[in-house]
C-alpha cells in the first residue's frame, strides 16, 4: 500500500512539472507573436558631388607683376602743380641745368595726372602734371637703385633681382645723406668738376639740406667717386654719396636717366 502511494505521489509531480513546462513555452510563443517585427534598413543611397572643371592657376592667381616704373621725357615746357589743377610750384623745360634731356620719375597717379620727382622741387615732394604726351613721352625701366645707409650698401635692382652690391661712403655727423625716392637727372664726367669727384657722377633730384658751414659745392645730392677711397663705406661726405670708380662705372652703363634712387637709413 506504501509502494503505491510513492508511485502516486511521483506521477503527479512529474505531471505537475510537465505543465509548468509547457505554460512556460506557451506564454513564450505569444510574446514572440506580440513584438513588432523591425523591417531591415534600408541600404543607403550614393551621394553624388558636383563636380566642375577647374580654372587654370594663371587664373586663379596670376604671377606677381614685375617692378617697373615709368619715366617721361620732356620735350617741352611744362608746369608742375601742388596737385592736380592746382597753382604752379616750377617749370620744366627740356633740359637739366647740365645740358641732359629732362625726365620726370613718376611716383603717383590720380587719373589722367601723374605725380612726379623733380630737382625743382624740396625732398618729399611731387609736382602734378597732366599725362600729355606732346610734351611728355612715357617710357619704361625695371632699374632702380636702393641705398641702405645703415649698412653703407647700394644695390642696383633689375625687376625683382640683384644685379650690383657695392659699398658706398655716406654723409657724415651734422650733414647726413637724406633718406627718401629721388630720380637720376644726369650721368656726367667727375674730371669736368674737380678730382674730389672721381671718375664719374650721378646727379640726383634731391638736395642736401645740411650743408656744412662754408660749403662752396651746390646742394645737390648725388652719387659719385672720390680721390680718397678710404672715404667709402663710412660717414665721410657733405651728404652724397661716394663710390668705387668700377661700381661707378658700371652704373653710369646700366641706369638710363630717370631711374628711381630709393635711400633708407
Amino acid at each position: 500500500m506504501a509502494r503505491q502511494s510513492a508511485a502516486t505521489t511521483l506521477v503527479i509531480a512529474l505531471l505537475a512539472i510537465f505543465g509548468l513546462m509547457a505554460v512556460a513555452l506557451t506564454q513564450r510563443a505569444r510574446s514572440q507573436r506580440t513584438q513588432p517585427r523591425v523591417a531591415p534598413a534600408a541600404a543607403a543611397a550614393p551621394v553624388q558631388v558636383p563636380t566642375r572643371r577647374l580654372k587654370p592657376i594663371a587664373r586663379v592667381a596670376p604671377p606677381p607683376r614685375i617692378p617697373s616704373y615709368t619715366v617721361l621725357r620732356v620735350s617741352g615746357n611744362v608746369q608742375l602743380r601742388s596737385k592736380p589743377h592746382g597753382r604752379v610750384l616750377a617749370s620744366v623745360g627740356r633740359a637739366t641745368q647740365f645740358g641732359s634731356p629732362s625726365t620726370l620719375t613718376v611716383g603717383a597717379r590720380r587719373g589722367d595726372w601723374v605725380g612726379v620727382t623733380s630737382t625743382d622741387l624740396p625732398n618729399g615732394k611731387l609736382g602734378w602734371v597732366k599725362a600729355d604726351k606732346s610734351t611728355l613721352v612715357p617710357q619704361r625701366t625695371r632699374m632702380a637703385i636702393r641705398i641702405d645707409l645703415s649698412k653703407r650698401r647700394l644695390q642696383l635692382v633689375k625687376g625683382r633681382r640683384v644685379v650690383r652690391t657695392a659699398t658706398v661712403g655716406i654723409g657724415r655727423p651734422g650733414s647726413p645723406t637724406p633718406t627718401g625716392r629721388y630720380s637720376i637727372t644726369d650721368k656726367l664726367s667727375g674730371a669736368a668738376y674737380g678730382p674730389y669727384y672721381g671718375c664719374c657722377i650721378l646727379a640726383l633730384s634731391g638736395h642736401q639740406t645740411n650743408t656744412p658751414a662754408g660749403w662752396q659745392g651746390g646742394d645737390r645730392l648725388a652719387i659719385h667717386g672720390t680721390d680718397n677711397p678710404a672715404s667709402i663705406g663710412v660717414p665721410s661726405s657733405a651728404g652724397c654719396l661716394h663710390a668705387d670708380a668700377e661700381d661707378l662705372k658700371a652704373l653710369m652703363k646700366r641706369v638710363p636717366l630717370g631711374t628711381p634712387v630709393f635711400i633708407q637709413a
